[in-house]
């Protein structure tokens, strides 16, 4: 009976540590998405356990927490983050943790309250450079990787019939500015906002004027109004991935060489 007793307590407090979210003993970083997550993760490789808050398919803006999510921020030992209101629920449960918390926006060449620096590589690569300085890790990898990335797109961009990239948001506005492009938005920083009639009768005589032969949309906002504004600039669609989150085996790299593949075909580059 007591050798019955004790098996049972192994098992739950067996069951109590598979639960804990402690890693297996290795310090724990809390990512807000998957961007940050993938650098945390290049970075830390095995000497960290790695919790991306945000999941596949889910759209980072609009992210609510639960309280056990809210538990795994304030136990942290390290959070990831962007702050300037990209994701208000996880900036105010940062102020309650007791981890590092880390707002990898901070000091930042940002354009207004525009957060998508991630998909400017150059800028992404200062971003790993905090990653491993917070970890004291080496990031080199990642940053060869990166340069790598940030080479392609300058030569994949460098002779384009047209520069003007139509997206369904204001997403892309680091990497236009980075290669020499101009970004055309529906909406605005809000995937969701709804656009007034006087502004997309401004998005269709633009792509019109500029001869645009694509409206970029997103994989996690409906494609309606770039559907809409390329129906009548007599355009098609095409998705560009502000690669908020990735799934399928999909990473960051792979999702931006992609974009670079469908940046060069609508802006008929050489």
């Amino acid at each position: 009976m007591v050798s019955r007793i004790v098996l049972i307590l192994i098992a739950l407090l067996a069951l109590a540590g598979c639960g804990s979210g402690s890693g297996g003993g290795r310090p724990s970083v809390v990512a807000a998405f998957y961007p940050l997550a993938y650098a945390a993760e290049r970075i830390g490789v095995t000497a960290y356990h790695v919790r991306n808050l945000t999941p596949s398919g889910a759209e980072p803006h609009d992210l609510e927490l639960t309280p056990r999510t809210i538990g795994d921020i304030e136990n942290a030992d390290v959070v990831l983050y962007l702050g300037h209101g990209f994701q208000p629920a996880v900036a105010e449960a940062v102020r309650q943790g007791h981890g590092h918390a880390v707002d990898l926006l901070a000091g930042m060449p940002l354009h207004g309250s525009d957060p998508h620096v991630w998909l400017d590589p150059v800028l992404y690569e200062r971003i790993a450079r905090r990653v491993a300085s917070v970890l004291h890790r080496h990031a080199g990898p990642l940053l060869a990787d990166l340069r790598r990335l940030d080479g392609e797109y300058r030569r994949g961009l460098s002779q384009c019939a047209r520069h003007e990239i139509v997206t369904s948001h204001e997403a892309f506005g680091y990497l236009a500015q980075r290669y020499g492009l101009e970004q055309v938005a529906i909406t605005g920083m809000t995937p969701e906002s709804e656009p007034s009639p006087q502004r997309l009768a401004k998005v269709v005589h633009i792509v019109r004027k500029a001869h645009a032969t694509t409206v970029f949309f997103e994989t996690l906002v409906s494609p309606r109004l770039a559907k809409t504004v390329a129906r009548d600039a007599g355009a098609r669609t095409a998705v560009l991935d502000p690669i908020e989150g990735a799934s399928g085996g999909a990473t960051y790299l792979t999702l931006m060489r992609a974009n670079l593949s469908a940046l060069r075909k609508a802006l008929a580059c050489r």
